[in-house]
Parts: C-alpha cells; sequence; structure tokens
C-alpha cells in the first residue's frame, strides 16, 4: 500500500497516538453514529457493535478506487453492569467520579476492521481500581478540563493516572485503542505492523 495502511474511523486524538506509536500510516475519516445502548444489549455488544458500526460506516463513505481497511474503535467504562458514557456536564462527571472512587471498575475497548471483503473485530477487557478520591480531589480534576470527552469521565494516560491503585489489562486498551487487538487484525488484513 502507497502512503497509509487504513483509514480510521475517529476523531480520537488518543487512537491517533496510538495507531502511530505502532507505526501505523492512516487518515482518518468522519463518521456519525448512533451511540444509544440498545435494549437487552451487554456491555460487550455494545462496545462490539459500535466498533462495527463505524468501521462500516466509515467504509461506505469511501470512493471505491481509493479504499483500504477501515478501522473503527468503542470504549465503555462499565461498573455493577452499567456502561458510564462521556460526561454530560460537571455534576454527571463528578457523580461518575465518586461512583467508581475507591472501587474496581471495568474498560471495555473493541477495535473491527472491515474491507471489501471481510470484517472482524476483537474486545480487549480490563479492570481499573481507583484509590479513594477526595470530593476536593474530583473538582479539581473537573477544573482540569481533562474529563470533558471522556469514557468515564477519566483519562489513564493523563491526570487521572494518580487515582489508579492497580491495572488489570491492556493500558492502550483504556486508552482507547488496545494495541495487541489491533495489530492482530491489521494482520488478518495483511498489514504487517513490523513491515516484513
Amino acid at each position: 500500500m502507497q502512503g497509509f495502511h487504513i483509514y480510521l474511523a475517529s476523531s480520537s486524538p488518543r487512537r491517533r497516538t496510538l495507531l502511530e506509536q505502532i507505526g501505523i500510516r492512516y487518515r482518518t475519516l468522519a463518521v456519525d453514529v448512533d451511540e444509544g445502548v440498545h435494549l437487552y444489549e451487554t456491555p460487550e455488544m455494545y462496545v462490539l457493535r459500535l466498533a462495527l458500526e463505524k468501521a462500516r460506516a466509515g467504509w461506505r463513505s469511501l470512493d471505491p478506487q481509493t479504499r483500504r481497511p477501515v478501522l473503527g474503535a468503542d470504549t465503555a467504562v462499565v461498573i455493577d453492569g452499567e456502561v458510564l458514557g462521556k460526561p454530560h456536564d460537571r455534576e454527571h462527571a463528578l457523580a461518575m467520579l465518586a461512583r467508581i472512587s475507591g472501587r474496581g471498575h471495568q474498560v471495555l475497548t473493541a477495535v473491527a476492521l472491515v474491507d471489501d471483503e471481510r470484517e472482524a473485530a476483537r474486545l480487549s477487557v480490563s479492570t481499573v481500581t481507583f484509590r479513594a478520591i477526595a470530593a476536593a480531589e474530583r473538582e479539581a480534576y473537573w477544573d482540569s478540563g481533562e474529563p470533558f470527552d471522556k469514557a468515564g469521565g477519566y483519562a489513564i494516560q493523563g491526570r487521572a493516572a494518580v487515582f489508579i491503585s492497580r491495572l488489570e489489562g491492556s493500558f492502550s486498551g483504556v486508552m482507547g485503542l488496545p494495541l495487541y487487538e489491533t495489530a492482530e487484525l491489521l494482520g488478518e488484513f495483511g498489514v504487517d505492523v513490523f513491515g516484513y
């Protein structure tokens, strides 16, 4: 492939950084999918569906003459079986941070690839444990501006790292793009991370 390997159906700067970390050249696509949870849908089904829907939407938007595989991804923070989305406002963010304070929660990230012959997806499941976070810390964290567009209201790669006492799973998965699973999928679609 000349110039770039894949399209990324995401505007997330974190996902772009992670692809660059493993040497994948990409172009971004803006996609718009309904991110509502369907009735009776488990959190795992939810993130897998959204990752695939984003990749499919990106694929459909391409000129057939210039197509490359399209990567989609979705991340959900889950506690007590409930998906915590991105905070709507300050109060919502503070409530989410209070809820995960002093507890473990799951971070599910699905990654999907679509081309003209096939589609495939992988799921990364991590457990993140937060120490107890004082109300003043939660407020100061919100004031930093970091939680605004993050699932669960925090960014593991940012200042919230000081709240995390334990991580079982994938750091890159919690960040938004599990690199192990992504590299597996890319290999299946003929894109080798090391290019040999």
